[in-house]
Parts: C-alpha cells; sequence; structure tokens
C-alpha cells in the first residue's frame, strides 16, 4: 500500500512470511544485518527483522537503481539510520517504523523524515505515561478527552512526538516537553510549538494517516519553505 503527503510517500507492508521467502530475502542483508537478526532469541521476532530489512533494502534499490545487496546503510549518533556517502547524491532520506507484523517505509528527496507506527489500543498507565512524557499543553489536551477518545488521542500524540524526534535525528535523547502536537481526534494534524518558535515557523511538515484499520502512523518532514 503506498501513500503520499506533503514532500514524501509511504509503503506498508506485511511481515509476516513464509520461511523460504524469508530465506531468500535473508540473502539481501548485510553480513552486520545477518549478524544482527541471528540474535534474537525468538523465531518471529528474528524472521521481522530480516523481511522488515530487506524490504527496506528492495525499495531503497529500486529508488537507487542498484541491486538491494550493494545497498550500504550509515547511522547517526543516536542510531537514525541513512544512505551512505556514495548514494548521496541521490538526496534520497528515508524512515522506518514497525507495530506487530506491520511496517512502514516513509521516503523524501532532499529533505529529513521521520515515521512512526502504532497500534490503537487500552493502556492500563495511559494517563501515567502521558504525565510523564508529553508537555503539559498535550497533557492538558490528553486529560479533557472524552473516556472513549483518550486510547486513539493517546496514540495520535505518541506517533506525532516519535516521528517529530526520528526526523530530526535526536531520538528519545530529545526534551518530549519542547514541542507541541496536537492530539484530539477530529482535530488536523499539527506541530503547534516547537521552544519558543509556533509550529507554523518551525520548519517542519506533519502529517497522519491510518494505513490499516487499527493502526495510525505519523510521519515528520522538513520544510523548506518557511
Amino acid at each position: 500500500m503506498l501513500f503520499t503527503g506533503e514532500h514524501f510517500e509511504a509503503t506498508v507492508v506485511r511481515l509476516e512470511q513464509n520461511i523460504e521467502e524469508i530465506h531468500a530475502l535473508r540473502k539481501l542483508l548485510s553480513d552486520t544485518e545477518r549478524r544482527r537478526a541471528d540474535r534474537f532469541a525468538f523465531d518471529r521476532d528474528r524472521n521481522r527483522f530480516i523481511v522488515a530489512r530487506a524490504r527496506l533494502r528492495e525499495m531503497l534499490a529500486t529508488r537507487l537503481s542498484v541491486r538491494p545487496e550493494s545497498v550500504e546503510l550509515t547511522y547517526g549518533v543516536h542510531g537514525k539510520p541513512a544512505l551512505a556517502r556514495r548514494f548521496a547524491d541521490s538526496g534520497l532520506r528515508f524512515n522506518v517504523s514497525h507495530s506487530d507484523d506491520v511496517a512502514v517505509y516513509a521516503f523524501s528527496i532532499g529533505r529529513e523524515i521521520g515515521i512512526d507506527i502504532e497500534v490503537v489500543r487500552p493502556i492500563p498507565d495511559a494517563d501515567d505515561i502521558a504525565a510523564r512524557f508529553f508537555s503539559r499543553r498535550e497533557n492538558e489536551a490528553y486529560l479533557a478527552l472524552d473516556p472513549t477518545d483518550k486510547p486513539l488521542g493517546f496514540f495520535y500524540c505518541w506517533t506525532r512526538k516519535e516521528a517529530f524526534i526520528k526526523a530530526i535525528g535526536d531520538g528519545l535523547f530529545h526534551p518530549l516537553d519542547s514541542f507541541d502536537v496536537s492530539l484530539a481526534p477530529g482535530d488536523p494534524a499539527q506541530i503547534l510549538r516547537v521552544k519558543d518558535m509556533p509550529g507554523s515557523e518551525c520548519g517542519w511538515y506533519l502529517n497522519s494517516f491510518s494505513p490499516i484499520p487499527g493502526l495510525i502512523a505519523a510521519v515528520v518532514t522538513e520544510n523548506h519553505e518557511r
């Protein structure tokens, strides 16, 4: 499934495959990736990693006009993956997220990008998590939701914040209370604030979509037009 938005495209795939397909996909991985796969304790997790990484290589290879085995990846200080320097002229940026047996891949040209996907589900300690990790503005908006809207509002906020910190490459090293995102069901997906700057001037786009019923995803891309 292909989704497009503000300067990005995203592809959603299922990670469950038969054992013959998994063996074939494993051959596309680098030695480092195969060693990483072998460290998983459970077959299900190992197989999902193999499929997720091989599918990424296939999609990158198509866009770069090379073989999947030839794709070289590097990692930022906080672990964000990127293409090796020899592919720099392509301008291709990407990010990946997965939840259960679904993975989503986001691609952009010349713009940093981050994506997150989650299964919407009740979480017993969601209120405590929101109090700890949401900004004050977000937590107030979350607590004001009707109880039936809280699970969706929680994951709207979570995916949007996660996509933002992945886009900037800081991961969870970035202070989560330093920016606000919208979260109320029915409201537009927006970055409302970054530090002392209004979201409309922060230099990032936010998109949100539901690739499969019961899952939601958020994508953040650089805004060069601000």
